[in-house]
């Protein structure tokens, strides 16, 4: 199976290819298919390499498909790395991606361009595949760039609002800043170690031994690369923002794709960062950091995306927390079931949309659970998970990290828990506010009220049973079970890895365990207070004030911003533009010109056409050049 690797991103690319050139003959709904379809195939072989793996017929392959660029010392062959995990990122990228092309063939339906927007959703896909399938740190960064480049397409689809492409623009700019950071750490890398591949990266860095200022400063950067894609502090402002684009998009780029490149990059890079321990500090401290910062904010916007938006960046915070800590096999599994939530949670908010009309302020809606029911279920479910309750998914993985951040510092699990309350907090008011109470949109978006077609349901229900039974992936000794994602993920994570085992006795971690799930108990039922029987529900005219009003304006980060760099920048470079460019350089480029045109119509005086004036410059030109030889002479 391991011969048709090379077929997992050729079908989406050939998806994007057949949608791009057959966009006048394809039907709006074949679009939709040929790209659903696309996708599904590479999930089909991916499934082949999953139960080759499982099957210990398969452990790690390269795959190399031609030698592409040899200068020199530098050799970059254009290959794959097949392992345990690439495989389980590819399974989530296909997986889920293919359940969200279908959706949006149902979302979409109506859209003009529809075929242009599952050319982008195909290419999208196909350098997601680039990026966790590559073998080295350029195959890694093309598909990294390439990822970038359909995010902008796919947030500002919707070109004909100027907002929307402010949106895209941020987005693309945010993630180039990030982006010059990993560059830096590739150069690097290839300059202290003769090789961008990862075998020999890993194999070679073993000398340098930890704490190598050298490891650290290649870690660091490529950090800052992770915290432009994986939208961590500071450069995680670009995703709220990326609500601009359709809720499939936001699905794809929250849940399955975009976001989690930033921890595919450094658990992939697992074997430099245990060698620097004062990065794999600072990882912890701005994971947890924005875990909390953002959770906060989702308590008090009114937007279902926003909230949505802010939660994925805090649950991307648990994730660089777990790296941090060593757990890079749990941050994975955090991966993994937040593929699955977070995207039941997107489709679900964008079933309510669309049956809201386009509404998405959740102070209009309101008593949708009878209009609604599978959506309800299934939203309740994804809330459920990402709330931490068992047996739901994210149960699971929150509290393996949870675990290990107890094993590091009581402290640190003390703050990941006032993170995972305030997350149930804000997920329940968003379920309340929403499913809950009386309707309180128009009397059209009553009447328009309706369950979404079974293209858009059904993905919805596997996604509501992945977001049950993901979990069971890797259960713990503890429930009796053997933690089997951890085994499967081993042989890719073990180099130069610490190993994760949490040696805290059975009995402390039945405590904590229970200490979570009564807490997230206790939040749930003060959340059904506040918004069920004490019925405060926000209004739309109601002014907000104190530090509510703060969190609502998301502590005007994206104003500090606007203030310190982007309001100097825009003065600088109009300064530039005034002074230097139309004074200094215009002036000088259009004075040459000038000098060069009165020069040519002096010089054209001369030929008029007088015979004996030649005559004369002739003898005068003889004269002088007599002269000059006879003093040369």
């Amino acid at each position: 199976m391991i011969q048709f690797a090379w077929m997992i991103p050729l079908f989406p690319l050939l998806g994007f290819i057949i949608n791009a050139f057959g966009k006048k003959t394809i039907s709006r709904k074949g679009s939709g298919v040929l790209a659903s379809l696309a996708v599904f195939l590479s999930f089909a072989v991916v499934c082949g390499l999953y139960i080759q793996t499982l099957r210990g017929t398969l452990t790690s392959e390269n795959v190399e498909l031609f030698n592409w660029i040899k200068v020199g010392a530098l050799s970059i062959p254009f290959s794959f790395l097949i392992d345990p995990l690439s495989i389980t990122m590819m399974l989530i990228v296909t997986g889920v991606g293919f359940l969200i092309h279908v959706y949006s063939i149902g979302y979409m339906k109506d859209d003009e361009n529809i075929n242009t927007f599952f050319e982008y959703m195909n290419l999208f896909i196909f350098f997601m595949l680039l990026l966790v399938m590559g073998s080295n740190y350029i195959i890694l960064f093309i598909g990294w760039e390439g990822v970038g480049l359909c995010s902008y397409l796919l947030i500002g689809f919707w070109f004909k609002n100027n907002d929307y492409n402010y949106a895209a623009r941020k987005a693309f700019i945010m993630n180039r800043i990030g982006d010059l950071g990993f560059l830096l750490g590739i150069i690097l890398l290839f300059y202290q170690f003769g090789s961008v591949d990862f075998a020999d990266v890993f194999a070679k860095a073993t000398a340098l031994g930890s704490g190598s200022p050298v490891i650290t400063l290649i870690t660091i950067l490529l950090l800052i690369g992770a915290l432009g894609k994986s939208a961590q502090i500071p450069l995680y402002t670009w995703l709220p923002d990326a609500m601009a684009g359709p809720t499939p998009v936001s699905a794809l780029i929250h849940a399955a794709t975009m976001v989690t490149a930033g921890i595919y990059m450094i658990a992939r890079s697992s074997a430099l960062y245990v060698l620097a321990p004062a990065t794999m500090i600072l990882i912890i401290v701005i994971g947890l950091t924005t875990a909390i910062f953002s959770a906060t904010i989702g308590l008090k916007q009114t937007d279902i995306k926003k909230v949505l938006a802010y939660s994925t960046v805090s649950q991307l915070g648990y994730m660089f927390l777990a790296l941090g800590l060593g757990a890079f096999s749990s941050a994975i599994f955090h991966v993994t079931t937040h593929a699955f939530f977070k995207a039941l949670l997107f489709l679900g908010a964008g079933s309510i949309i669309h049956a809201m009309g386009g509404e998405q302020d959740i102070r209009f809606m309101g008593g949708l659970r009878k209009k609604l029911p599978i959506t309800f279920i299934t939203f309740l479910i994804a809330t459920l998970a990402i709330s931490g309750i068992p047996p739901f998914s994210g149960f699971f993985s929150k509290d393996e990290i949870l675990a290990a951040a107890w094993e590091k510092s009581p402290n640190i699990w003390a703050w990941g828990m006032v993170g995972a309350l305030i997350t149930c907090f804000y997920m329940f008011r968003v379920l309340y506010l929403v499913f809950y109470s009386t309707f309180r949109g128009t009397e059209k978006q009553a009447h328009h009220l309706h369950e979404s077609p079974k293209v858009m349901t059904i993905p919805l229900m596997i996604l509501a049973v992945l977001s049950l039974a993901g979990g069971f992936l890797n259960i713990p000794s503890l429930f009796g079970g053997t933690e089997k994602l951890h085994h499967f993920l081993a042989p890719s994570l073990s180099s130069l890895q610490t190993t994760e085992t949490i040696t805290t006795a059975s009995s402390t971690e039945v405590m904590l365990i229970s200490f979570s799930v009564l807490g997230l108990l206790a939040i749930i039922f003060i959340a059904r207070y506040i918004y069920i029987v004490k019925k405060q529900t926000p209004k739309a005219d109601e002014e907000i004030t104190g530090f509510a009003r703060v969190l609502y304006n998301k502590y005007y980060v994206d104003e500090i911003y606007d203030f310190i760099i982007v309001k100097p920048y825009t003065i600088l470079s109009t300064t530039v533009f005034t002074w230097i460019e139309k004074n200094v350089i215009d002036l000088t480029v259009n004075a040459t010109g000038s000098l060069a045109l009165w020069l040519g119509i002096q010089y054209r005086k001369v030929q008029n056409g007088n015979t004996g004036l030649y005559l004369f410059f002739m003898v005068a030109g003889v004269i002088l050049m007599l002269i000059y030889l006879t003093i040369a002479l």
